[in-house]
């Protein structure tokens, strides 16, 4: 009788466990379908701020309206990417190769990746995160602290190709 309940508990524990194991594949794999909506090539079309303040994006420094018109690619299945400043009037161009990720579907981050450095290496990033995603079109949204509070600002993609 002793073994029947001992055989009855782990059987209940073991198909517990693997209900379990069903709904987090099941999430991961919803997120990953989320993450891969970001799969190409995004330009970004406007960049919502108050404008009285100077920002100046991701430490390029170069003005945040440089990078309207910018190009980005994402490549998921190595978590890669670049984008690409056009250049023209006061704004550089500039093509920075990245290494970035999309946490709990809502949640971008991202590293510069330097030349002659591995993405390890570099231990600082960017977070920002997605709102609006649609399959041609999403928006970042960051808080940037400033003198104790904080700047909103809002850059929204839109697809322009799929690699």
């Amino acid at each position: 009788m002793k073994k029947l309940l001992l055989a009855g508990i782990i059987g209940t524990s073991l198909f517990a466990a693997s209900c379990s194991s069903v709904k987090k594949a099941g999430d991961a794999q919803s997120q990953r379908s989320e993450f891969l909506k970001m799969k190409g090539d995004w330009q970004i079309v406007s960049i919502d701020y108050d404008k009285s303040y100077k920002i100046k994006p991701f430490d390029e420094g170069a003005d945040a309206q440089c990078f309207v018109g910018s190009h980005w690619r994402f490549i998921p299945n190595n978590y890669t990417g670049a984008y690409t400043l056009n250049g023209g009037g006061s704004c550089p161009a500039i093509t920075q190769p990245i290494k970035f990720e999309v946490k709990d579907g809502n949640t971008f981050t991202f590293k510069k990746i330097m030349d002659g450095t591995k993405a390890k290496q570099n231990t600082s990033g960017y977070t920002l995160d997605v709102t609006n995603q649609a399959m041609d079109q999403f928006s970042l949204e960051q808080n940037v602290p400033f003198e104790g509070s904080t700047v909103r600002v809002v850059y929204n993609f839109e697809r322009t190709g799929m690699k």
